[in-house]
């Protein structure tokens, strides 16, 4: 049985919706076998016709915006490519980050040898914590929770930005570290890339309106910030979101 999404806003031309971790938003070539995915769920779900504004990758959660007319989701496209949305993700990364600061690095886009084109991200430090494992050479293992800001929409861009200045995302298979990800597996049972692209800030494309839509945490989420004790670190962003 098909777990229902969980709609996040819906009126008479968007739907907004939860992305569970896992789940492609859309068939894809490179995984030509999958059978499950957003947009169809979406479409089953509602009763209506779904066109995506933008993507998330297969491993990231959280809120994904849609239009219920072509028209309306080229508006929405025309926002994201003018940079007129704010998208804020949480993370939770190797090591202690600066406070605060930009990642400019150029990308590729989904083939690693196309041309790079412009990326910028911001960050900032939300909290921090040492856990008392060794791995390695060292006795204690650091890591951060950070909220990622990305000014420009490139192919894994927050994940590839974050293993740029050494400070990979926890759980990611592709550019994370590997005997750290099974760190987090072994001993804390998470199995999956700790990526939440948390709320998104527009523009209503009829009324001007501006418009915040959020997703919130999960289980898994949930349990690391209770575990690490930064339930209180997030409580204004949580406030504020959700």
């Amino acid at each position: 049985m098909t777990i229902a999404l969980d709609i996040l806003y819906e009126d008479d031309i968007l739907l907004a919706v939860d992305k569970p971790a896992g789940l492609l938003v859309h068939r894809s070539g490179i995984a030509a076998a999958e059978t499950d995915f957003l947009v169809e769920r979406l479409q089953a779900q509602t009763g209506t016709t779904a066109f995506l504004a933008h993507r998330l990758d297969r491993a990231t959660s959280g809120v994904v915006l849609a239009a219920k007319t072509r028209e309306i989701a080229g508006d929405l496209g025309r926002q994201f490519m003018q940079r007129r949305v704010i998208k804020r993700y949480l993370a939770v990364v190797r090591g202690w980050p600066a406070a605060e600061g930009v990642i400019d690095h150029p990308l590729p886009d989904v083939r690693e040898r196309s041309p790079r084109k412009p990326a910028l991200t911001r960050w900032r430090l939300l909290a921090t914590t040492t856990v008392p494992i060794v791995l390695g050479k060292y006795a204690e293992q650091r890591y951060a929770l950070v909220e990622a800001q990305p000014e420009t929409g490139r192919y894994r861009q927050i994940r590839k930005h974050f293993h740029h200045i050494s400070h990979p995302i926890i759980g990611d298979t592709s550019h994370g570290r590997g005997d750290h990800n099974r760190l987090w597996r072994v001993h804390f049972g998470v199995h999956r890339l700790l990526l939440h692209a948390w709320q998104l800030e527009l523009q209503h494309p009829l009324s001007g309106a501006p418009l915040r839509l959020c997703a919130p945490l999960d289980a898994v989420w949930r349990g690391v910030l209770e575990r690490f004790g930064w339930s209180a670190a997030l409580a204004d962003v949580i406030a504020a979101c959700c």
